[in-house]
């Protein structure tokens, strides 16, 4: 049996992020070959991992990568705000996104090792959570914003427009990293979404015993209202009464994405 030396432990341990007792055993059951040790590591964390996967994993990181007027986005999720802040977590999360500025989305599936190695040592379900890769088109201007916490990204926000000034459009990536709208525009809220809030909106002006007469009329007032919580084009800049379409004038908003962690 081929003799341990402490450094070889603390070696494996600082490379797998096993404990000391669980390093020694592994370098003693592959003889001191240490890639052995090491694989021998993986397997048993992996193992472990797997039985973390239907842990929720609310928190986590957002990288954002920009190259003149294509942009992307990725957002790595962990159990806890404690990984999901720490160098390593953050250096995956960014180097994902740069893959997928520069060869697209389907890059993101290369991270495999990386992510699995990150399970292992923090010992918490950590999941790649949604890859965006945005190029704008001719004529059209790309603006960014990621808002940083301890370290990390926890907002998100890439937006493209047309005819628009790059100061106006930084304004509405501003407001939509914190206004969080979920459509553009009130025509791209889907059907079956309207109704269920058509309905709700209903059934609270019944239940306030509104006249019969008027409960149409309410029953749209309050459908605007909720659209102008939702509809970015609706929503006041920043909570202001001007509208973000105020904002842009005669331009126009072409798509958003947001992503955002908790």
């Amino acid at each position: 049996m081929a003799e341990i030396a402490a450094k070889q432990v603390k070696q494996l341990r600082d490379q797998t992020g096993a404990g000391m007792m669980d390093a020694k055993k592994a370098l003693i059951e592959a003889d001191g070959d240490f890639a052995t040790a090491a694989e021998m590591l993986k397997r048993k964390g992996l193992a472990k991992a797997a039985e973390r996967a239907n842990r929720e994993a609310s928190q986590g990181a957002i990288a954002l990568s920009t190259n003149g007027n294509t942009a992307a986005m990725v957002q790595l999720n962990a159990e806890t705000d404690f990984s999901a802040k720490s160098e390593d977590f953050v250096t995956v999360c960014q180097a994902i996104a740069d893959a997928v500025l520069a060869e697209g989305t389907a890059a993101a599936e290369r991270f495999t090792d990386e992510i699995d190695n990150l399970r292992i040592t923090k010992k918490e379900n950590i999941e790649l959570g949604r890859a965006i890769r945005l190029e704008a088109a001719q004529g059209n201007i790309l603006d960014t914003y990621l808002h940083r916490q301890d370290g990390r990204g926890v907002i998100g926000v890439i937006v493209e427009g047309s005819e628009i000034s790059v100061e106006a459009l930084h304004q509405v990536s501003l407001h939509v990293a914190f206004a969080r709208p979920t459509h553009l525009r009130r025509e791209d809220v889907p059907a079956d979404l309207v109704e269920k809030e058509r309905a709700l909106a209903l059934e609270r002006t019944q239940e306030e015993g509104k006249p019969e007469q008027a409960w149409g009329k309410i029953v749209e007032g309050r459908l605007t209202g909720w659209f102008k919580e939702t509809v970015l084009l609706e929503q006041g800049l920043h909570g202001d009464k001007k509208t973000v379409a105020q904002s842009i004038g005669q331009g126009e908003l072409v798509r958003f994405e947001l992503l955002a962690i908790g």
